[in-house]
């Protein structure tokens, strides 16, 4: 059986790629932390933070990330520009993608340029 949050993941690169993602890279990993999903979408890159409730009692899947959680994510995406796209020029945003239910038939909520410099 397969974590929850791989398959949260899976769930969240099939629905952004079904609206013309396409994956650069999953689970990208540097000294400042991870980034769940690295896409490219009409020549921009976009960084994917991937949450998953099963109910939102305690809040939305959105909500759990952080303040902190934000600053490792646009330190991590700094780090990839620098070091995996060669650029810091490269245009780019983080989304956020929030997925409540259970993973075989999710309510998903995608947020667009939901964390900012």
């Amino acid at each position: 059986m397969r974590p929850a949050g791989t398959v949260a993941e899976q769930v969240a690169e099939q629905y952004l790629a079904g609206r013309g993602l396409k994956l650069i890279t999953r689970n990208y990993s540097c000294r400042f932390g991870e980034i769940d999903l690295v896409m490219e979408h009409a020549g921009e890159c976009v960084f994917v933070e991937v949450r998953h409730r099963s109910d939102v009692r305690h809040g939305t899947p959105a909500a759990t990330v952080s303040r902190a959680k934000q600053q490792k994510i646009l330190k991590c995406a700094r780090h990839y520009l620098a070091r995996i796209a060669h650029s810091d020029n490269t245009p780019c945003r983080i989304d956020v993608v929030g997925i409540t239910g259970v993973l075989d038939n999710p309510q998903i909520d995608w947020i667009r340029n939901a964390i900012s410099a």
